[in-house]
């Protein structure tokens, strides 16, 4: 659509026009959620996956944990103290339902985030389009990263450290399925996101409102802040904070340097106007 045609739609017509962008999102959605319902069992085998202890992240655990000389440790378990119940009529229905939502949601993002740039990029001057080709690819391999950063790393040590947390013996562990599930989702899905700070950083640069002098400036106050996401989506102990913590201060200063870049081309643009 040329730059013309977008100025002269009127608000109605880029109200229609977000409806059927919005509409093909989600159909997309529908689609790998119909996929994913059909084939529960591989769906399912995958969610539980860090409920049973031959998942491959807690096997690397526990020889990590025997190569340091740390015979007690709970990685190397023959299986966890709980057990997974359903506790409501409709509760495996409704999880079958959600969980092929979400999954569909994951397989489906980069067509949803096609759709998105479909609708917005006709506004955008060409020089900007041209900068910004590969942004669908990249920010979909960083959600993807991000996505099994989550379901590998965090999602693993979360279950790890509650599946062995008692406060006393006499009470014993029995997540219901939906608890279950919800730790996956929101370890896997918010890691997607958080794992698209770059792409943000980038956008925020282009329009002005960050700096790559800003972005050092406050570097401290953006260590807490990563400390404090990291307490959120992880479990309440030290170690696991810190390892989701790390990728998450490595992508910040990629985010500053990936800033700089832009602002080092936009004032080049302007030597040369």
């Amino acid at each position: 659509m040329a730059k013309k045609e977008v100025n002269e739609m009127s608000f109605l017509d880029h109200l229609e026009d977000l409806r059927w962008h919005l509409v093909r999102a989600v159909a997309s959605i529908f689609i790998a959620a119909t996929l994913a319902f059909i084939f529960k069992n591989f769906i399912f085998d995958i969610i539980f996956g860090p409920t049973h202890m031959d998942f491959p992240t807690y096997e690397s655990l526990c020889k990590a944990s025997e190569f340091l000389g740390m015979s007690d440790t709970t990685f190397c378990a023959e299986k966890f103290p709980f057990i997974i119940q359903n506790r409501t009529v409709a509760g495996q229905f409704s999880a079958h339902i959600w969980t092929s939502i979400y999954a569909g949601f994951i397989v489906s993002f980069p067509y949803v985030l096609y759709q998105l740039w479909s609708f917005i990029s006709p506004g955008l001057k060409p020089s900007e389009r041209k900068n910004s080709r590969g942004f669908i690819i990249i920010a979909s391999l960083l959600f993807f990263i991000g996505v099994l950063f989550g379901y590998y790393i965090v999602t693993p040590l979360s279950l790890n450290f509650l599946a062995n947390y008692q406060i006393s013996e006499e009470i014993s562990n029995e997540f219901d399925i939906s608890s279950v599930i919800a730790i996956v989702r929101s370890s896997s899905i918010a890691s997607g996101f958080v794992f698209e700070l770059p792409i943000l950083i980038y956008f925020l640069t282009k329009a002005g409102l960050v700096t790559p002098q800003f972005l050092r400036k406050y570097r401290k106050f953006a260590l807490v802040i990563v400390l404090i996401l990291s307490a959120i989506i992880t479990p309440p102990d030290i170690a696991s904070q810190v390892i989701v913590a790390i990728p998450i201060l490595i992508l910040y200063q990629v985010s500053i340097y990936i800033s700089a870049v832009v602002v080092r081309n936009q004032k080049r643009k302007m030597k040369h106007a």
